[in-house]
Parts: C-alpha cells; structure tokens; sequence
C-alpha cells in the first residue's frame, strides 16, 4: 500500500504542474481586458503571401479574394500548387496570383511546398512572409497587424486561428470548436498576457524574412507547426501571439475528421515526447526562461487526454483511498479536477459563449470518450506521415 501511495502521489503531483499551467494561462486570459487596437502608421514592409495548396480548387477563391483586398502595391500572392490533381493552380492563376506547381510524390506535405516557394522567394526576397492555408478565410486587416508586429519584434507572430462550424453542427462539432478556442485563443492569448511567447498554429503566421530562412521546412510531419515553433524558438526566435489579427477556417468532414485528429495528436504526443526536454535543456544552457514556459506550455497534452489521464488516476485513487490508502493523493487531484473546470468553463463563458450554448458543455464527456481510441492508438501504431484532409466546404 506504501508503494500505491507513492505512485499516485508521483502522478498527481506531475499533473498537478501541467494543470496549473493551463489554469494559469486560462487565468490570464480571461482577468485581462480585451487588448485595445493600436494601429501602427509606419511604413508597411514588403510581403509575401505563401499559399500551400494540395487540391483545394473548390475553396482557395474565396481564399485569394480575402488576401488580394489586404494587400499594397508591393506585396504578392504565392500559391503553391503541391502535388495536385485538381485545378488548383488553374483557379488561382485566374485571380492573377503567382502560381508555382510542384509535382513530387516521394515528397509529400506542407513542409516541403514551403520550402519550395521560399526557394522561389530567394531572387526577390520580401521583408516579411505570411503562411496561409488554402482553405482559410482572413479577416479583413489581419495581415496588416501580424505583418507589422512581425517586423516591429523581429520575431514570428501567429494570428488568432479558429474553425468556423457547419451550418447545422453535431454535438462533436460543437466541443471541437471549444476545444479550439481553448488551444488556439485563450492559451496563446494568457501567454500574451503574461509576456510569454506560443506555439505556432500553422495558419495565419507572420514571419521576418531574415528570420524564416534560419530553419529548415522541408519535412513532412504532421504536426510541422509546432516542430517549427521549437526551432525558431531555440534560434533565438520564439513566436509571439497577436489576437488582433484572425484567421477561420473549417471543421474536417466527419469521415475525415477521426483520421486526421488521430494524426495531429499522435504527432502532437511525439514532439511532447522528444522535444521537450530539448527545449528545458536549452533553457538552462542560454538561460531563457521563454524557452521553460514554452516547453511546460507543449508539455500539455490536447485537453482531452489531459482530462482523461486525470478522470483515470482520480478513480484509481478514489478505489485505493477505500482500500485504506492515504487521502492525499485523493485530495490533490480533487483540486487539479476544480482547476480544469474553472480553465474549461471560465474560456467557454468570456470567450466561447456567443457562439455555443451552455447545454453544449454536457457532451464534454462523450467527447472525450469518442478519442479515447485515438489515444490508445498511439501506444500501438503511432501515426507519423502528413495526409490531406478533405473538409467541409462552406457556401
């Protein structure tokens, strides 16, 4: 029974630390008042907008459209049409675009049409680059903020990125998009509050030119975003957050959706797993405590498992405290599941609210049950290689 105490002790206080992150961060977000605009009259620098685009015919009008009415006269549009089967670069050149087509099938994935087009970039490099998804919307003025604050800080700067649900969504659409709000607006917002950098998204970044070309982007990891984070950060470059800008973009169709989150998450633990320590043991070497923030803020595993591993040791503890273990454990997680609940409904109620009702917080759960699979996935055949997802277009 010693050996169960100590055991469940050990866990609880390890997720103690990654759910006090999260509280703090949440904590940030939602006591600080909304960031007032202040809009910066200097000088704009040159942009170039990397499009990387894999069959996205359908969608990347409405895109190019969004774009095209955010830029001056000397920015430009660069779509690169990756490996496609479809009239993606047909559809874009129409707009009047730079079209670059890449046709590679033993190199498949974001990372390397990326760094196709900033080889491209190379004879006439802009000042400041911005990475857009094909299958986004951004909202008007967005790539005037990131572009500035990019410039201004030197540094990468990651917009507000969100996912627009389906005109009648499931219950499952409805916590993802709460999910996300939680990951991609409250978190990275918190960290801004408190002067710390995020990780990068994968949509709506700003970054400096001189900056972008320090790392390598040839790669196809699916989880390529947070990989880059990791890299700019150790360079000397962590990425900031800049709410003031927004990018939308769409919920996976339900039968793509279960695949590409298995990926995304396996990725997600992968880089958790080995990077992590990476980033403290650079910390300590250059003495950043930046790079120790980042790494406990990718040391959170997605919100579901987060709630899943404590629902599993909580039981676990509750059954050994009837057995005769000590109480301590118990107790320790009992405040750890409080501050999950003030985080989750704290960001649904300032920042989640307008869109989804509160009835919407009841299939949490079931939510969470539908991903356990994913997790367990993981343990046996983790995936690894980066795979286009269709998603929902919206009229």
């Amino acid at each position: 029974m010693l050996f169960v105490n100590i055991a469940l002790l050990v866990i609880a206080v390890g997720l103690l630390v990654f759910i006090t992150v999260l509280f703090i961060e949440c904590m940030a977000a939602l006591l600080s008042s909304r960031v007032e605009i202040n809009e910066n009259r200097t000088h704009r620098p040159s942009v170039a907008i990397l499009v990387p685009a894999h069959n996205e015919a359908s969608g990347i009008a409405t895109l190019l459209k969004t774009l095209s009415q955010q830029l001056t006269f000397q920015d430009r549009i660069v779509v690169v049409a990756d490996n496609c089967t479809d009239d993606t670069a047909a559809v874009a050149r129409k707009l009047g675009v730079t079209v670059l087509e890449r046709e590679n099938s033993a190199q498949k994935g974001k990372g390397y049409a990326l760094d196709y087009g900033l080889r491209f970039l190379e004879t006439k490099p802009p000042k400041v680059v911005v990475v857009v998804d094909a299958d986004c919307i951004v909202i008007q003025n967005t790539i005037d903020r990131i572009v500035r604050l990019a410039h201004t800080a030197k540094r990468p700067v990651q917009a507000t990125y969100l996912m627009e649900r389906p005109t009648n969504p499931s219950p499952r659409d409805v916590v993802s998009t709460l999910a996300i709000i939680v990951k991609n607006l409250v978190r990275p917002y918190g960290l801004a509050r408190l002067g710390l950098p995020c990780l990068l998204a994968g949509s709506g970044m700003a970054f400096p030119w001189v900056v972008i070309r320090q790392v390598s982007l040839a790669n196809s990891k699916t989880v390529d975003d947070l990989q880059l984070s990791i890299d700019l950060a150790l360079t000397g470059y962590p990425p900031l957050y800049c709410n003031q800008g927004k990018v939308i973009g769409r919920l996976m169709e339900p039968e793509f959706a279960s695949s590409q989150r298995e990926r995304w998450e396996h990725g997600h633990l992968k880089i958790l797993l080995t990077q992590s320590f990476r980033l403290l043991k650079a910390s300590v070497a250059q003495k950043r405590f930046d790079l120790s923030a980042l790494a406990l803020e990718l040391c959170i595993p997605p919100l579901s498992l987060l709630v899943t591993i404590w629902i599993a040791v909580t039981g676990g503890a509750f059954l050994a405290t009837l057995l005769g273990s000590a109480w301590v454990p118990l107790l320790v997680l009992a405040i750890e599941g409080l501050l999950i609940l003030i985080s989750i409904v704290g960001a649904w109620a300032k920042f989640g609210r307008s869109e989804l009702s509160g009835v919407a917080l009841l299939a949490v759960p079931f939510y969470i049950l539908r991903k356990l699979p994913i997790y367990l996935a993981f343990l046996v055949r983790p995936q690894t290689e980066w795979i286009k997802t269709e998603r929902d277009i919206v009229n």
